[in-house]
């Protein structure tokens, strides 16, 4: 049996719509809330355009099979576009009993669909965090 997971009609919607993806903990969920010229902002600063190491990167937290916990702090919108900030974190003991606390606040933009439905351009899960260098 396959679960349906549904894209929020509104930005406010999205966080909820994160967290129930990223915590069940399949990357096919997670990467249908991408636009499909969505990028992803690396943890090293790079910009990843293409969706096989976009899934990748998502792939490596979601095998933590830890929770995220994320709660919006700001959502602007302009007509179609939508910037989200967001505080979030991934906290607990990962499957080889290493102690785990990932965390920060991202800025996030989405766009809604000609369906109507908002999805991710660019997901920057670090917002402004300094970046090393890859």
């Amino acid at each position: 049996m396959s679960e349906s997971y549904s894209l929020p009609t509104e930005p406010e919607g999205m966080v909820a719509t994160l967290l129930e993806r990223f915590n069940s903990g399949k990357v096919s969920a997670m990467m249908s809330l991408y636009a499909p010229e969505a990028v992803v902002i690396a943890k090293d600063g790079r910009t990843i355009t293409d969706h096989t190491e976009m899934a990748a990167e998502l792939e490596r937290d979601l095998k933590l099979g830890l929770p995220l916990e994320a709660r919006a702090r700001h959502v602007f919108v302009a007509d179609d576009i939508a910037q989200i900030v967001l505080d979030w974190s991934i906290d607990g003991t990962d499957p080889d009993g290493k102690h785990v606390h990932l965390g920060g606040s991202a800025s996030d933009i989405l766009r809604r669909g000609a369906d109507g439905l908002w999805r991710y351009l660019i997901d920057n899960n670090q917002g402004t965090a300094v970046r090393q260098p890859a």
